[in-house]
């Protein structure tokens, strides 16, 4: 688990290519290291890796085909910067909210509105459909970073960032058209799905007895 607070940016150093598969060796910040073994969990831009190498402060991490395919990592290239977690633990302060590291999406930053020591970034899903999960005031996680979800239309959402976020995280360096990984809030994704769920049963039964009606009434 994970709670959306950035520790650090790390660049890409080198990449291992294979078919539907790559390792990253990624230089990590001197104290993100203390104790990192082989298994253990880093978020890369939200996206929860496991270190297969440390050398040094170069820490290695392999992707499958399903994480190139889902997330922005198989974007990247040398010199690439992503932001990085590693695991959350029990006696961490809680400065975000839980997430998981598992990607939903990418979405695409649509719109930047600038202005003194703030900054508006608009962002539009893939599909609309996953908009249901994206709520006003709700939680979300932007490359791994806890946000708060500001105004909502049916296709697009935006976040309101502070100069510390910009500063610590990649966030700062994103231009039109740069896609990032979304993480919806595991909460509210199981509620908007269970309220479905009832709503869909009680049409369906409502359904039922309205045919069972009529054919009486017949």
């Amino acid at each position: 688990m994970f709670t959306g607070i950035v520790q650090g940016t790390g660049t890409l150093v080198s990449i291992d290519e294979k078919p539907n598969f790559r390792t990253h060796a990624v230089k990590m910040p001197a104290h993100m290291l203390d104790n990192l073994e082989l298994g253990a969990s880093v978020a890369h831009n939200g996206c929860c890796l496991t270190v297969t190498e440390v050398n040094g402060d170069l820490v290695s991490f392999d992707l499958v085909k399903e994480t190139l395919r889902l997330t922005n990592l198989g974007d990247l290239q040398p010199g690439s910067e992503v932001n990085l977690e590693r695991a959350a633990r029990f006696d961490d302060e809680i400065g975000g909210h839980l997430m998981s590291g598992h990607i939903i999406c990418t979405a695409e930053v649509a719109k930047i509105l600038t202005s003194e020591n703030n900054r508006q970034i608009w962002f539009r899903m893939p599909h609309e459909d996953l908009m249901k999960y994206v709520l006003h005031k709700g939680f979300i996680g932007i490359d791994g970073i806890s946000l708060t979800v500001g105004e909502v239309t049916k296709t697009r959402f935006c976040v309101h960032l502070i100069p510390e976020t910009l500063q610590r995280t990649t966030l700062g360096a994103k231009r039109l058209g740069d896609k990032i990984n979304i993480e919806i809030d595991p909460q509210t994704q199981a509620i908007v799905d269970t309220v479905e769920r009832v709503l869909a049963s009680r049409e369906a039964a409502m359904a039922t007895a309205q045919a069972l009606a009529e054919q009486q009434d017949q």
